[in-house]
């Protein structure tokens, strides 16, 4: 059929008919900027995300035409790549002549950095600013950093117990990039990947590794506390290809415990991961990683070459063995993302939508294929589990507990940290065995016990054991083991609204119950005496019709303060 060119043709009368291509066109200079600046990267549509970052690294936000060309390359719809752009935190659309600031700076103010004056740190900070173009001040939820409160982030560059003074003089001094940390670089120890050489090596076969996995009672760390074992089971009966997905999306309030793995034990995550992928028969891995955690990141790019370097030796060594591919995934600032399927989602390019269930992840996750995720912790402990044998890990705990926690500890206590104990330790104990006390001139009067989700609950229970399961007569659960103390001096009540606010901010908003219940429990909460007739129909809802664990637990912090606290919201 001969060509025709209709691009001067005219339209019939009445007839509406556009002369010419629809939508945003892309310019020449906009698709030689994208080929630049992401050079490296395949275009796939999976990639969408790392693309988006490599654009508002930088512009410091994400130009109209830079989009339309990122589109095109991908062979995406604009709208596709707009919903996306527009739904992680991360990110900004901007019109292509905006005048875009050379460094945002997010200052934290979620609860423990709250206590500490994140809040009062942001309004000085701004006023400091004031007037610079070249810096954005804006207000963060939680970044990890909880045990060195108040924490700001300028640039990639974290910056805990923050003041005007150190993040002004970060600025000045230009202290943008990510910081080194103290692992970074560490010199090859004899010790690294020993027990996967075990494995590799037939010392170990996958079904040893498997019972050592159910003999330890190892459960999963990222909240659920879901048995290990049986994730692997699932998914290793399934046929292949399968996945293995590592979650290191901590985002839940005062939470920092694999932030501080990762700090300090890198490789033994890496090694945990490939001993995993070995036993259930992954094909390739992925590893994502909250944006916030940019030391990390860096730590983890430098930890991956180094692997894949001994792999290169190891081959030769083993050459019956397959080698997973692993790819690091950088989140954009969504807490959602901690979901497992909504984390998925955001692996495929997408926005960080959860999947509704069944199916399960384990028998239909990334691309459709069966998938593991699993906690970086989780996988952390299976050096130690296959060093000392299940057992031993079992053998761990207090009160008829298994195992050892690791508890994100900040708030009102002397010692904010990181620390190892064991399951079934009670509050007191955890905040005079190892975090030194409650700090001068406070008295506890409160503590929740697994971060904003996990509810709320007073001193006169702080007796009971923190573990999974043992907390749910009260209304509240551990989940990831983010302990935050509150004194005589805090109100529960501005907390749970703090709570709430962090909630209806971080609803991915698929479904209308946890859309509109946190907005409107929000609202609720301001009011001098609460409707409490009205919120328990609210937490009723929120817990029976939302998709996912944020929506169900998102009324924990109110009904706590209902229960507990009832004297602190009547009139």
């Amino acid at each position: 059929m001969p060509q025709t060119d209709d691009s001067h043709a005219v339209a019939p009368p009445g007839a509406r008919w556009r002369a010419g291509l629809k939508g945003r066109q892309v310019e020449p200079q906009a698709r030689e900027r994208l080929a630049v600046l992401c050079a490296g990267l395949e275009p796939r549509a999976d990639l969408l995300i790392e693309h988006l970052h490599r654009l508002q690294d930088a512009d410091g936000g994400l130009r109209q035409g830079l989009l339309a060309a990122l589109a095109e390359r991908l062979r995406l719809s604009q709208a596709e790549v707009h919903e996306v752009a527009t739904f992680y935190h991360h990110f900004g659309p901007v019109d292509d002549t905006a005048a875009l600031p050379a460094t945002t700076v997010r200052v934290c103010t979620s609860l423990s950095c709250a206590m500490a004056g994140g809040e009062s740190l942001l309004a000085g900070l701004r006023q400091r600013l004031a007037g610079d173009p070249a810096v954005r001040v804006v207000e963060a939820p939680c970044i990890g950093q909880c045990h060195r409160a108040p924490a700001a982030c300028a640039g990639q560059h974290q910056l805990p117990a923050a003041s005007v003074e150190s993040i002004s003089a970060a600025l000045a001094q230009g202290q943008t990039g990510p910081r080194a940390l103290p692992v970074s670089g560490a010199p090859e120890s004899a010790s690294d990947y020993a027990q996967l050489r075990r494995l590799l090596a037939g010392a170990l076969t996958p079904d040893a590794v498997l019972a050592e996995l159910k003999a330890s009672g190892l459960r999963g760390l990222g909240g659920a506390g879901f048995p290990a074992w049986r994730k692997w089971e699932t998914v290793r009966a399934q046929s292949g290809p399968r996945y293995l997905v590592v979650n290191i999306d901590e985002g839940e309030v005062g939470t920092f415990k694999d932030w501080q793995l990762l700090a300090t034990q890198p490789r033994l995550a890496l090694e945990g991961l490939l001993i995993a992928a070995r036993v259930v028969g992954a094909d390739k891995a992925w590893i994502y990683l909250r944006d916030e955690y940019h030391d990390c990141r860096v730590l983890l790019q430098d930890e991956l070459a180094a692997l894949r370097q001994r792999i290169a030796g190891w081959q030769a060594e083993f050459p019956q063995v397959a080698w997973p591919e692993i790819e690091l995934r950088r989140g954009a600032g969504a807490y959602v993302c901690g979901e497992e399927s909504a984390l998925i989602e955001s692996l495929e390019g997408k926005r960080g939508l959860p999947r509704l269930k069944p199916p399960i992840v384990a028998l239909q996750g990334l691309f459709g294929r069966p998938t593991l995720a699993h906690n970086v912790e989780t996988l952390s402990w299976l050096p130690a589990i296959l060093e000392r044998g299940g057992a031993w890990l079992a053998g761990q705990g207090r009160r008829g507990r298994s195992g050892l926690r690791r508890f994100s500890v900040s708030g009102r206590v002397k010692k904010p940290g990181c620390y190892l104990a064991p399951a079934g330790i009670t509050l007191r104990e955890l905040i005079d065995e190892y975090a030194g006390g409650m700090a001068d001139g406070h008295e506890l009067q409160a503590y929740l016990p697994g971060g904003a989700s996990g509810g709320i609950l007073p001193a006169a229970l702080a007796d009971l054991p923190l573990d999974f399961d043992t907390l749910a007569g009260q209304g509240a659960f551990v989940g990831s083991m983010a302990v935050v103390l509150l004194s005589q001096q805090d109100s529960v009540r501005e907390v749970a609204a703090g709570l709430m606010h962090f909630f209806e901010h971080e609803s991915c908003g698929q479904c209308t119950p946890c859309r509109a219940g946190t907005a409107q429990a929000r609202a609720l909460m301001q009011a001098p005496a609460w409707d409490a007739e009205r919120l328990a129909d609210l937490s009723n809802c929120l817990r029976e019709a939302s998709i996912c664990g944020l929506g169900q637990a998102a009324p924990n912090p109110f009904d706590s303060v209902l229960r507990f606290f009832p004297r602190e919201v009547q009139s």
